[in-house]
């Protein structure tokens, strides 16, 4: 039976968390040094049952706010948002219904025998409860609309009304164009976030997405988790959806496009070509789909550490983590996604940095901001994008952490994104300095740039990237490697809890690395600017 903790005990819990890591007693002489033991005692207390797994629109959301808000104003930071530590953040909130609902797909005449999170899931992306389908379903391939690269999968189909099948990820690289779509790794196109927003701007009724583990870059347990099992989130004043957004298992579309006449495979295939053209199938999506619909406010917790520079003072760099997992589900068993790793760890690393860099201000502002909704879609960092607390030109970088290294320590760090700008010459500087290493960089083949909060940062035009750790262990290379793979197996698991006898030695290392990088630029005679040529440009095109 889950414990309950009321809301009087966490405060004091709070408190005296507060208490045992004050804020002004180290010696300013000091270099600003990461401490472990602020460290593990927020991390182990944001990663508790207690804070009910830091939902969005839950109480243990709520309770994670106050207690990043108490922690800010402990450390010294100050309000980021006039005499507010918070962001609003509106979020229209929705609950697939497939109890009420009566929605399917028909295919060669027959009704498909689709199980709602075993075979698919949809929920509404246009955050209304009601939805009457009788559309025709039409596969384009990748959905992908690219210019640059010369490619439209959808080659003038009037969309409206219908509900497109796609593939996730990216056409694959090709002897003849080894570099399109950036080779072996994924571009923004590859990602399901654009796929569904493409969507929107071809004026479908709906998209559903065929989901494989590779392509996705994960099971479809995460899929069920996220979409079958939870509410799901959309900012509230932001460009809408299709009325329908979904994901269907690679057994469900292939009894699907064998039931419409078509063979799958054969149609992948030619969707690796910018020949493809849009294939409709004998197939429609009918019936009524329900969902609970509410709105709600979350936020976003911000502070300021003041620049000493009189005029630099005026430009901030901005460190970020998301607070949030996927709170309390279901009834039976554990109901709690503690969310330890992701992103306890990050939120906890924010908390032990401004800690010390309140001690050590630099020339520059410094802001630290805990983002809302991350798990929803980067809602957080997107609203914060869309209306900034500090103007976008005159935030010289962000830096993200998203689930730190719990392993051990390393002799590497993980930069991958920071070679889009200078901050890449920066981070290898750094790195030096603490006597570290680059990790190597290696295919971004899950499209990590694109999933993490520092890429709202970056549609804004702002530098930016996810600081990584390392993975070439100092000790223990084998027993390392091994807890490092294990951790895949809990990813938006009930299992990601806090361990108690874990080394933090690798999660200080990286917290430390990124408190070190920031204040180099925060110290830096100018902001780092992004390299000539880059492939930002068309990231930002497609990101709107």
């Amino acid at each position: 039976m889950q414990k309950i903790v009321s809301s009087v005990v966490v405060t004091a819990l709070a408190s005296s968390l507060a208490l045992a890591f004050p804020a002004h007693a180290a010696n300013k002489a000091q270099a600003a040094t990461v401490q472990e033991a602020p460290l593990r005692g927020h991390l182990a207390f944001l990663a508790s049952d207690a804070m009910e797994g830091r939902g969005t629109g839950q109480r243990g959301g709520e309770l994670t706010v106050t207690y990043l808000e108490s922690q800010a104003m402990a450390a010294g930071l100050k309000p980021a948002n006039g005499n507010s530590f918070r962001q609003e953040v509106k979020i229209a909130g929705v609950r697939p219904l497939p109890e009420k609902s009566n929605v399917g797909v028909v295919a060669g005449g027959q009704a498909l025998p689709l199980s709602f999170g075993m075979d698919w899931v949809w929920a509404p992306g246009d955050a209304k409860p009601d939805h009457n389908m009788d559309a025709e379903l039409v596969f384009v391939g990748y959905g992908i609309t690219a210019p640059e690269e010369g490619w439209d999968d959808f080659k003038g189909l009037d969309a409206k009304g219908k509900v497109l099948v796609m593939m996730v990820n990216d056409p694959a690289p090709t002897a003849a164009e080894p570099k399109r779509f950036n080779g072996a790794g994924l571009t923004y196109y590859g990602r399901w976030t654009y796929k569904l927003a493409e969507a929107a701007r071809q004026g479908a009724a709906g998209v559903i997405l065929i989901h494989t583990d590779a392509s996705a870059s994960y099971g479809w347990s995460v899929v069920q988790n996220s979409w079958a099992a939870a509410e799901r989130f959309q900012l509230a004043d932001a460009d809408l959806g299709t009325g329908m957004q979904g994901w269907m298992t690679d057994a469900a579309a292939r009894k699907l496009f064998t039931a419409a006449g078509q063979d799958l495979d054969k149609l992948r295939a030619a969707a690796e070509d910018k020949s493809f053209k849009p294939v409709t199938l004998n197939a429609r999506v009918k019936g009524e789909a329900r969902a609970a619909v509410r709105t709600l406010n979350e936020y976003n917790v911000a502070g300021v550490v003041p620049g000493t520079d009189p005029k630099l003072k005026d430009e901030v760099v901005i460190y970020s983590a998301h607070w949030d997992h996927m709170g309390k589900q279901g009834t039976e068993g554990d109901t709690i996604f503690n969310g330890a790793v992701d992103n306890a760890s990050g939120t906890a690393g924010l908390l032990a940095m401004a800690q010390e860099a309140v001690r050590h201000p630099a020339k520059r502002s410094q802001m630290f901001l805990w983002v809302a909704a991350e798990e929803q879609g980067l809602l957080g960092s997107a609203a914060y994008a869309a209306k900034p607390l500090w103007p976008a030109d005159k935030t010289a970088a962000n830096l993200n952490l998203d689930s730190l290294n719990f392993v051990g320590a390393a002799k590497d760090i993980g930069v991958q994104g920071s070679e889009r700008t200078e901050l890449g010459a920066m981070a290898a500087a750094t790195a030096k300095a603490m006597g570290l290493v680059i990790a190597p960089a290696k295919p971004d083949l899950a499209g990590g740039y694109f999933r993490s909060d520092h890429f709202s940062f970056a549609k804004a035009g702002i530098p930016a990237f996810s600081v990584g750790g390392g993975s070439a262990w100092v000790s223990n290379v084998e027993a390392n490697n091994a807890k490092a793979k294990a951790y895949r197996a809990r990813y938006h698991q009930v299992s990601d809890e806090y361990d108690p006898s874990w080394d933090l030695a690798g999660m200080v290392q990286q917290a430390q690395f990124t408190l070190n990088l920031g204040r180099m630029i925060a110290d830096s005679p100018k902001m780092p600017a992004w390299k000539a040529g880059d492939a930002f440009g068309k990231i930002r095109a497609a990101a709107k």
